[in-house]
């Protein structure tokens, strides 16, 4: 029996023991990082947490509504034995009038509904080690890591988000309008958190005249890296700062790690920047549903 359980019903260790322990396991659905992303949220739990289902939750007009928070890239259902993944959609579907959520790569979902929408991200195996990595670079890319060290460009690991959080304001954010002052916020307490588990990294890009000119922030869990956030400085982009910096990434992190995610996007120039470094693709199911 699939019931929803508020937050201050759920019993956090089954939950957490849950997602753990799952074969779909992610950062993201861990209580303590939905607890800092999410302004509320609620959980589809099946018997004794056989399986669950997160959902971060709002209210407008006093109407109770399904979100997707910036800083999650998936979500979805999570169980230790398969279970009917369709029966937690209809769940879903039949308790809120308006969704937005993603479900994560994992979840095979047969529900041919039109409110299920296919998306992509991109994956790059990375065991093999960075000089075959190099091996798959695309020619544009290395023609920016030559760019880069012509600008000498130099990645420095750290501990302090506002480099990353003011760069990313000043640039992506001015292309984001629906990013708020809050958000930002968030942001910085979820990279605090993630750096003193030890699950996180911050990585700044400086030049030769010490101008910080990209920086991004990698979750590091189960053997997969997520780069969850990034941003270079959009006023001196001809130096090839974004795919040194990831270049960089990839060199610290395929030694101890098995996959490496780009944050991925649907968008064809986005996904096939990504696919230059011979990264993969992958598709996940967003549900969305507007009755309002």
């Amino acid at each position: 029996m699939i019931q929803l359980v508020s937050r201050n019903q759920l019993d956090e260790n089954k939950y957490n023991e849950c997602i753990e322990n799952s074969k779909q396991s992610r950062v993201f659905a861990f209580s303590w990082y939905l607890d800092i992303v999410a302004s509320n949220w609620v959980v589809l739990v099946l018997n004794d947490y056989e399986a669950v289902m997160p959902i971060p939750i709002r209210k407008k007009y006093g109407i109770k509504y399904v979100y997707p928070p910036f800083w999650v890239l998936e979500l979805g259902v999570f169980f230790k034995s398969k279970v009917n993944i369709d029966q937690f959609i209809s769940t879903l579907n039949n308790s809120f009038w308006f969704i937005e959520t993603r479900l994560n790569t994992l979840n095979s979902v047969q529900n041919t509904s039109k409110n299920l929408l296919v998306k992509e991200l991109q994956y790059l195996e990375v065991s093999s080690g960075y000089e075959l990595l190099l091996k798959g670079y695309q020619k544009d890319k290395r023609k920016e890591l030559r760019k880069a060290e012509i600008a000498s460009l130099e990645g420095r690991w750290h501990q302090n988000p506002k480099e990353l959080i003011d760069l990313f304001r000043d640039n992506v954010g001015q292309r984001t309008p629906n990013i708020v002052s809050g958000d930002y916020d968030v942001l910085k307490a979820l990279i605090i958190k993630c750096l003193s588990l030890n699950i996180g990294k911050l990585l700044s890009v400086f030049d030769d005249e010490n101008r910080l000119v990209a920086s991004g922030f990698f979750l590091i869990y189960n053997g997969r890296v997520t780069l969850l956030v990034s941003s270079t400085d959009f006023s001196n982009r001809n130096n090839g700062a974004n795919t040194y910096l990831i270049d960089c990434a990839l060199r610290k992190f395929c030694k101890d790690n098995e996959i490496f995610h780009f944050g991925g996007s649907s968008i064809v120039s986005i996904a096939n920047y990504f696919k230059g470094f011979g990264a993969k693709t992958e598709t996940y199911s967003l549900f969305r549903k507007r009755l309002l």
